[in-house]
């Protein structure tokens, strides 16, 4: 018997990067996954790769009325949801705060804080009524870390660490556990890189497993917690950083075109 057999599992963003890599590995394990994305050509090609049981569904999880429907979407086609995975996520645009401003922080905070609000209580009321569910909210190690190359992306993420451990011990007694987990560089559609890259020797300090992650990397923790095995665990958010955040991490600073924390030495 599969880990997942008879689970219903919603992943958002689920046509790419981490959100698909964790629709595979759910249904590897014999989820019925309804995968959610803006990409609705994309979020259909990953259920098609799932086979039975997979379900696709198109919505801008930063639009509350389309937030809505796709919920009410998802029940009708699998009558409930067991694990939630609240992938959605971006960048937006890189910006010093001197140079952001309310159009780039409500955009910010729309695509990173906001949306993970809205799907989350789409999807709760049912967990409620049955007393159970687990929720895995992806957030960022800049949300653990200071970010200086855009402290409002950095607190949007903080809160989404927040949000985890507040509603852990809101609905603990209601039977459900919210964990989440918190990436560094990831290679995806939105950072993505080749082996020259990863072969600069800098990278090495970046991170003490010496290389990038990649979106397996982080669906293997997302489906780990999500499983029995983690069944007591709740309210913690696991770096799956390679270990970027206790060595310190350094990175790029678009302000200062300088890499932070570097290592003394080592050309920025």
């Amino acid at each position: 018997m599969a880990m997942f057999d008879d689970t219903v599992v919603a992943v958002t963003g689920g046509a790419h990067g981490i959100g698909a890599a964790s629709c595979r590995a759910f249904g590897a394990q014999g989820a019925r996954v309804a995968v959610i994305d803006l990409d609705g050509d994309g979020a259909a090609e990953v259920a098609a790769d799932l086979g039975a049981g997979a379900t696709a569904h198109q919505a801008d999880v930063t639009d509350h009325d389309a937030v809505a429907a796709m919920a009410a979407e998802v029940l009708s086609a699998h009558g409930r949801v067991d694990v939630l995975v609240n992938n959605v996520g971006h960048w937006v645009q890189v910006l010093p705060f001197h140079r952001g401003g309310p159009e780039h922080w409500d955009e910010l905070l729309a695509v990173n804080l906001i949306q993970v609000f809205a799907v989350t209580r789409a999807f709760l009321g049912q967990m409620l009524d049955r007393r159970r569910g687990v929720i895995v909210n992806v957030s960022s190690v800049e949300g653990v870390r200071a970010y200086p190359s855009d402290p409002v992306y950095a607190a949007a993420k903080a809160a989404v660490n927040h949000f985890t451990a507040s509603m852990a011990l809101a609905y603990g007694h209601n039977g459900i556990r919210v964990v989440g987990i918190a990436p560094d560089i990831t290679n995806t559609d939105q950072v993505p890189y080749d082996e020259t890259v990863q072969a600069d020797p800098r990278w090495r300090w970046w991170a003490p497993v010496g290389r990038f992650g990649t979106p397996e990397d982080n669906a293997d923790v997302i489906v780990a917690l999500a499983s029995e095995q983690f069944r007591f665990v709740t309210g913690a958010v696991v770096n799956t950083d390679g270990g970027t955040v206790v060595g310190g991490g350094w990175f790029w600073n678009e302000g200062t075109k300088r890499f932070v924390n570097r290592p003394a030495g080592l050309d920025g």
